[in-house]
């Protein structure tokens, strides 16, 4: 059977056309502006909404093997498709961790089993994710990961991080680095500024997160390994990366929007605004905007991290650290960004979301003919309150509760099949709290 998008705004080429889509055996058959029905077609009417190539988040705990409690690939998986993402890349902080193909076999399974969109797993750096020691079995893994990663730990080992770059080269594959020197956190959990020392709490130097990317971005000059830089949050790490682009370091990286639509102003007493890196002050966000308009920051990832109620019910010394952004994430950014603020456009926000993190990450797509068929639908006036309780994930600890927003993802299309639409199907089970 073949469905027709028909009456969208589809992205085509760095702006919207007035087109119709037509889709067949998973993939993107035609788009013209007037295609006719065929008989037995299905016809989906999308007048007044944008069609954009499905969104990539590259930054993604789906906690599946090992934490199920926290979030299993479906939940996690489902709520992506409600957010409009049609790829997701899987972090590596598992049990087992994926250092070895015969422990990365477990997750796919759990993939090829559950997922509701493509997922693509990490690898690990190093054995057992933690951050020194051995190195991970990057040749056996390569054919299976989309890159290698020990997100959660920083490699601490300057020389043990040079070997892993030039053992990754190799392989043609890249590093994605969560950056943090633990030499220079001195037991904090939130930023290291006016809020912290306004009510008592130990704090995290922007340092920790950005002298730890010089030191990569020099490797990365060095032996040439293409590198990516996780959830950048401080302005000092910005600048770093940019010098590092003008000298012709292959290197990318990374926001999300809780650095771009919060300051540690906003805190409050409560673990839905933990996380690691934290939020850090109007400086930082103002040159994590500047970096997204100058192509410093090349793309907006959620960094979806679920716990379970008690994990993040301790406030904001005690909770775990981690939020969940998969089916919020669009909708913040599109309602402040676009609507209010007027920093970016729609296209620019596509590119961020969708077209970069297909480019950096060698993951196909578009509406194209011949592409497979993975289509987010927006619809500009969509209004809605952001309800943690509403999500399909297992986690719903956010800092954007509550908030009001204009615009939301319509429909979902992975593979040519419909993963999410509007408010139908029956949502996971959920359970309450965060």
């Amino acid at each position: 059977m073949r469905t027709l998008l028909t009456g969208g705004k589809v992205y085509q080429q760095g702006r919207f056309v007035l087109a119709d889509v037509a889709v067949k055996k998973g993939q993107v058959e035609a788009v013209s502006d007037k295609i006719l029905p065929r008989p037995g077609d299905r016809v989906l009417d999308f007048s007044n909404c944008y069609l954009v190539p499905g969104f990539v988040d590259v930054h993604v705990h789906l906690r599946e093997p090992g934490f199920v409690y926290k979030e299993t690939i479906e939940t996690g998986t489902a709520a992506a498709a409600r957010g409009g993402y049609t790829t997701v890349c899987a972090m590596p902080n598992l049990s087992p961790a994926p250092d070895t193909l015969k422990n990365l076999k477990v997750e796919l399974k759990a993939i090829r089993k559950d997922a509701k969109i493509e997922v693509l797993p990490y690898g690990c750096i190093t054995m057992d994710q933690r951050g020194r020691g051995q190195l991970a079995d990057f040749t056996a893994l390569a054919p299976y990961v989309c890159a290698f990663s020990d997100d959660g730990k920083g490699v601490q080992d300057e020389g043990l991080m040079e070997l892993a770059m030039m053992a990754v080269r190799r392989t043609g594959k890249m590093i994605v680095a969560h950056c943090e020197d633990e030499s220079l956190l001195r037991g904090g959990y939130i930023h290291d500024g006016p809020y912290a020392r306004a009510h008592g709490h130990a704090g995290i130097c922007s340092e920790s997160e950005t002298a730890q990317v010089e030191r990569d971005l020099r490797l990365a000059a060095k032996t040439g390994c293409p590198y990516h830089v996780c959830h950048v949050s401080a302005k000092e790490t910005v600048a770093a990366i940019r010098a590092a682009k003008r000298l012709g370091v292959n290197v990318t990286c990374e926001t999300a929007p809780h650095y771009l639509l919060l300051t540690d102003s906003d805190l409050q007493e409560d673990g839905r605004f933990k996380m690691n890196p934290p939020i850090r002050e109007t400086a930082d966000r103002d040159a994590l905007i500047e970096g997204l308009l100058d192509g410093t920051i090349d793309m907006i990832v959620t960094d979806h991290a679920p716990h379970s109620f008690d994990e993040k019910a301790k406030g904001l010394e005690g909770s775990a650290m981690g939020v969940v952004g998969l089916e919020c994430a669009f909708r913040v950014l599109y309602d402040r960004l676009i609507r209010s603020q007027k920093v970016l456009s729609l296209e620019k926000l596509v590119e961020l979301m969708s077209l970069n993190p297909r480019k950096r990450f060698n993951i196909p797509g578009g509406i194209e003919p011949g592409q497979r068929a993975d289509i987010t639908v927006i619809d500009p006036e969509k209004r809605g309150t952001i309800d943690p309780r509403m999500f399909f994930s297992m986690g719903t600890a956010t800092p954007f509760d509550g908030w009001e927003t204009t615009g939301d993802v319509l429909m979902t299309m992975a593979g040519g099949k419909i993963a999410y639409q509007g408010n139908g199907g029956a949502l996971p089970r959920t359970p309450p709290g965060y």
